[in-house]
């Protein structure tokens, strides 16, 4: 027993000088790949020390691999032995990079000093202006040193590659990849503010949706490149967002999901829309229980492909259904699930795409966000064309509906005319009775005057004769011409003075002066005016048997002004001023035309009277 133990030691002794053989290290080579030459011990109780950890020697195991991905891996601490030596006669200060930005703590120890350097996403010092973590590492000439390095992460994969850089090819390299990370930035933010503008034009929510879930891929790419680290958050922050890692890993996903659900109008698929919105309920409920317990952390991954998985074949569905839309989204799809499947590879450790292709998740996002914008902005074109067809399809509506409505227009304008025909055949008919009528009273007016003697009796037949006259003439014009809304008021009045000069021996004459025509009934209060006015002055005015009657009608602006005078005699106001004629004048004045009338009897007659054409 005692010599088959002393062979396990001297076994386990010649394994680890194996093992342990040194990295020699020199200037002419930039960039030393470290995980290749390394050992690795888990420590899964997460309690141990350097010193603790170097009783272990036996428990490292060779490493081989340039990138060891652990997945999540909250309950284990992963410890890297290394040993550099210096080749060459100078001293050399060498650049470790720890190239993963969001793993939680990282310490490196010296074999031979127990205090430690620590880095990080909790330990990120306030002068560091590098993406990933990095330690200096010096060496006096011909020295070998031996390096302890601790990595463990709470919320995040455990990703680890060990970079050994001259330092000056290490800044050429991080100066080239932080600028190379602000082009991408930059992309994204000149995509989020052109459909941000978009959604402030058209009102579309799917761009707003897009939007989010750019401005949910720059947090989520900006803590997991470590750009916000160094540059936008302080320590506080980091670890308050890094505790909402699953609400910032789902943020993008929900609004990407939001888009995709108004951009495909799913509503149309109501099965597939169903099973969405209840999908994204429980999606919430599960991230708010992530906050509770960590026993689903390791179920939060399945969610999430689950989701990208199942919109997917919503859209694959939506195309094979000729949806134009669902062609970009699901070659977008294609590039973010590419980007997804390689992410989550070289976060297991089982294919890094990173050393194939450095930017390819950025690329991918890129790709995929300019395929989006193409969607939308082909969505604008296509609803301008929807837009064009629906106006061309209205004027079409329009055109027929005017021709329709024409065609009903003239119908009914036909019939209009039809009916308005009739009815002035109908108002000329019955002024021609009317008048016929009057002509008749009149007749028997003019046989009754002749059967008396009795002068004064005769005088109030003639009277009446001719104020039934009067309305007589107006009639007779009415039947005669085409219009029976105004009446020509020279004609009515020179209808009217021809009785006079007709059936007077006097030698008078009758001067007009009309300048305006009169609207029905104001004309008929007008001839009686006249009837009465002329007749006093035929009566009394002339005793001689000689003289002149002078009619004026104009109008001024509104007004109406109707003026009659003689050069006869004149009368006493005070004898006659209770006379029928004159009382039925200013009756006809006042109260039928609402005017206002004066008189002046000192040298002749005269008479104005002025009304509103509105009364």
């Amino acid at each position: 027993m005692g010599m088959l133990s002393m062979k396990i030691v001297i076994l386990v002794i010649l394994s680890s000088l194996v093992f342990a053989s040194p990295i020699r290290i020199n200037t002419e080579v930039p960039l030393y790949d470290l995980l290749p030459h390394a050992e690795i011990y888990i420590d899964k109780t997460q309690l141990l020390t350097l010193k603790e950890v170097q009783t272990k020697e036996g428990e490292f195991l060779k490493n081989e691999k340039k990138l060891l991905g652990f997945g999540y891996a909250p309950n284990f601490d992963v410890w890297v032995k290394f040993t550099l030596k210096n080749e060459t006669d100078k001293t050399m200060v060498k650049i470790l990079e720890y190239d993963n930005t969001i793993t939680s703590e990282i310490e490196l120890f010296e074999e031979s000093n127990l205090t430690s350097s620590k880095e990080g996403l909790y330990y990120i010092s306030s002068g560091r202006k590098t993406i990933n973590p990095i330690f200096k590492i010096s060496l006096a000439p011909q020295e070998s040193k031996t390096y302890y390095l601790k990595a463990r992460s709470y919320v995040t994969a455990l990703i680890m590659k060990l970079n050994l850089w001259e330092r000056e090819h290490f800044y050429e390299k991080e100066i080239s990849h932080q600028l190379c990370l602000a082009l991408f930035f930059g992309a994204m933010s000149i995509l989020a503010i052109y459909n941000l503008f978009l959604f402030f034009f058209t009102k579309d929510v799917s761009y707003l949706y897009y939007v989010l879930y750019i401005v949910g891929v720059m947090v989520h790419h900006g803590i997991y490149v470590g750009l916000a680290n160094i540059y936008i958050l302080n320590q506080e922050w980091i670890v308050r967002l890094i505790g909402l890692s699953p609400f910032i890993v789902a943020f993008p996903i929900v609004a990407l999901a939001l888009f995709s659900r108004s951009f495909l109008r799913i509503q149309q698929y109501p099965l597939l829309g169903k099973i969405l919105n209840i999908y994204l309920i429980v999606f919430t409920l599960f991230l708010f229980a992530t906050l509770f317990t960590n026993t689903l952390h390791p179920y939060r991954n399945i969610f999430f492909i689950s989701l990208l998985v199942y919109l997917f074949i919503v859209a694959l569905y939506a195309a094979v259904k000729k949806n134009r839309q669902a062609y970009f989204i699901l070659f977008g799809w294609v590039t973010i699930l590419i980007a997804f499947f390689f992410m989550y590879l070289s976060s297991a450790g089982i294919f890094n795409i990173y050393e194939h292709m450095r930017y390819f998740i950025e690329l991918c996002i890129v790709l995929e966000a300019l395929i989006f914008s193409i969607a939308l902005a082909d969505r604008i074109k296509q609803l301008q064309k929807d837009k064009e067809i629906a106006n061309e399809t209205l004027m079409h509506q329009q055109k027929n509906e005017q021709q329709r409505l024409e065609l009903k227009v003239k119908e009914k304008t036909k019939n209009l005319n039809v009916a308005l025909e009739e009815k002035e055949l109908l108002l000329k008919e019955l002024n021609h009775r009317v008048k016929n009528n009057m002509q008749m009273i009149v007749s028997l007016v003019r046989l009754q005057k002749d059967e008396i003697s009795d002068e004064t009796l005769q005088d109030i037949l003639q009277t009446v004769h001719n104020r039934i006259n009067a309305m007589s003439h107006l009639h007779e014009l009415l039947y005669k011409q085409e219009t029976i809304l105004h009446v020509n008021a020279y004609d009515y009045f020179s209808l009217l003075m021809e009785e006079f000069e007709d059936s007077s021996e006097k030698d008078i004459a009758i001067h007009f002066d009309i300048k305006t025509d009169l609207k029905i009934d104001q004309a008929m209060y007008c001839g009686l005016i006249l009837n009465e006015l002329v007749t006093n002055a035929f009566k009394y005015a002339f005793p001689n048997g000689t003289g002149n009657i002078h009619i004026l009608l104009d109008k001024m602006g509104t007004h109406y002004r109707l003026r009659v005078y003689d050069d006869g005699v004149g009368y006493n106001e005070e004898k006659i001023s209770n006379s029928l004629g004159l009382v039925l004048v200013k009756t006809l004045a006042l109260q039928q035309l609402r005017g206002e009338m004066r008189i002046d009897s000192t040298q002749g007659v005269r008479v104005e009277i002025i009304w509103s054409e509105h009364d």
